[in-house]
């Protein structure tokens, strides 16, 4: 049997960028859209959103376009979230306090369900309805309530050590906060967010138009 080829990651990056767009759409009382209209919408190509949709099956219909819901309903399903999956926080520091308190997790199929810190003025304290435990319960909390994914935001000494303990507890996918590449085994998957290296992707482009502009004077 022919082993079907997995969607690159860069594919499914764009993934929720398209469930987002077609709530959008849903919300306006939008029923069909086009690969085009969908791609203005998210810079994206009407030939790369077809490409990438089609590692997942076929999906709409020539000279009609998609049927929004559906297709919205296919990529939550392909994205996992047509169930709820529980998060653990780590670090719960003003970033983390600012994480927490996100209204956007519970919409999108995302429970908030534990929350650790190493600070002993923090513990024992409640945030949105959720008590901050010790790090030391890591391990008991993550195996009893099935967690597999969580957030990391501690200072960069710490995020390694915390990524170990969540890892040796089931934790399989990571959202990491913290300024330091986590090593992991390949069964575990990261994604990193660091504001200051985005801003850096864009103070090039900023820096090469200065330089544009002084060699054409």
């Amino acid at each position: 049997m022919d082993r079907i080829e997995a969607p690159p990651n860069v594919v499914i990056s764009r993934l929720p960028l398209y469930a987002r767009s077609l709530r959008y759409l849903l919300s306006e009382g939008i029923v069909s859209v086009s690969s085009q209209e969908l791609g203005e919408r998210i810079n994206v190509t009407a030939a790369q959103i077809r490409k990438d949709l089609s590692y997942f099956g076929e999906f709409g219909k020539q000279g009609i376009g998609y049927d929004v819901e559906k297709l919205l309903n296919h990529i939550e399903r392909i994205l996992g979230l047509n169930q709820e999956w529980p998060v653990a926080l780590v670090g719960v520091g003003q970033l983390g306090l600012a994480i927490a308190r996100y209204e956007g997790f519970r919409k999108q199929g995302i429970h908030l369900a534990a929350l650790f810190d190493s600070s002993g003025e923090k513990i024992g304290t409640e945030i949105e309805g959720l008590k901050v435990l010790p790090i030391e319960h890591i391990d008991r909390v993550v195996r009893e309530q099935n967690v597999k994914l969580a957030i990391i935001s501690v200072p960069a000494a710490r995020a390694q050590e915390v990524t170990d303990l969540m890892i040796a507890a089931g934790v399989r996918a990571f959202l990491n906060y913290a300024p330091i590449i986590l090593q992991r085994p390949d069964n575990v998957w990261i994604r990193d967010i660091d504001p200051v290296a985005s801003l850096h992707s864009l103070t090039y482009y900023l820096a090469r138009e200065e330089t544009l502009r002084s060699e054409a004077e």
